[in-house]
């Protein structure tokens, strides 16, 4: 199943919707904001980005901005970072697309298209 994170006030979550709805790609859509991707979730995201740990936040939010990450980031153990994410959705860069054959957040339609065929 094919799950994407996302937040309706979010040009590029809507943007993202609506390339998957283009491609006829069965879906369930989750609110980032109430739901935040599982560890496991955030893990493969990780994993996808080459352990760039800045690749999972939302760095231009308010939430990121008020607790101080930009300076934080590059000391927190990864462990840390899982927790802040899972524990605050708006922390969670988004679109945020989970598959069964991984995961990733922010829309790239050349990874997406290779998560969802």
């Amino acid at each position: 199943m094919v799950k994407l994170y996302m937040y309706k006030g979010c040009s590029g979550c809507r943007k993202a919707k609506k390339w998957l709805e283009g491609k006829g790609v069965d879906f369930e859509e989750v609110a980032i904001r109430e739901i935040s991707p599982s560890k496991t979730e955030l893990q493969e995201a990780l994993a996808a980005h080459e352990f760039n740990l800045k690749k999972l936040f939302n760095v231009s939010g308010g939430d990121y901005r008020s607790l101080g990450l930009k300076d934080k980031l590059p000391s927190l153990e990864v462990e840390e970072a899982y927790e802040l994410l899972q524990s605050n959705g708006n922390l969670v860069k988004r679109p945020f697309l989970a598959t069964d054959k991984g995961c990733v957040s922010g829309f790239d339609e050349a990874i997406w298209s290779s998560l969802v065929s």
